[in-house]
């Protein structure tokens, strides 16, 4: 593996790290940062994705949607106390051209309720478009979190 792979590989990983920590840590307001201004941020299933269905569960099209929504679970949303444990793969780099790269990374999230039970919330992939912003920080232009199960629990609360 070049030089550049191995450096790609770890740059994508250390996204991932920090995307999974943001939300593990309950440092949601730093997540939106992660995403390019212009982004497009979605939650579907495995059949959907496979049929080609263009709407998500969730669905944000920047970053200032996706800041919307974490001042809705702070201040609006009514959810039951919970949080997640992200376990994130070692990412594949599917496709990459023109300083973007395409690439796939399987995830398992636990659900961690306030009472201690927890769960087994989700397991799929990331589908993601990456670039660099002008200072040259790796920020995802697209997201698609792919889930294997077509069940969704209403307390969807926290972003995956």
């Amino acid at each position: 593996m070049a030089m550049t792979e191995v450096e790609t590989l770890f740059r994508l990983a250390t996204l991932n790290t920090n995307y999974a920590n943001c939300i593990d840590a309950d440092r949601l307001e730093d997540w939106p940062s992660l995403f390019h201004e212009r982004c497009i941020y979605k939650i579907t299933t495995a059949e959907n994705q496979r049929r080609g269905y263009a709407a998500g569960i969730v669905f944000a099209d920047s970053r200032a949607m996706l800041t919307d929504r974490v001042a809705a679970l702070r201040e609006a949303n009514i959810y039951e106390r919970q949080s997640y444990r992200h376990i994130v793969g070692l990412p594949a780099v599917r496709h990459s051209e023109a300083g973007e790269i395409a690439a796939q990374t399987a995830f398992l999230v636990v659900r961690i309720m306030h009472d201690g039970r927890m769960d087994l919330f989700a397991t799929g992939v990331y589908l993601d478009r990456v670039s660099d912003d002008p200072d040259g920080k790796l920020r995802f232009a697209e997201r698609t979190v792919v889930c294997d199960s077509s069940r969704f629990d209403t307390l969807l609360a926290i972003p995956l």
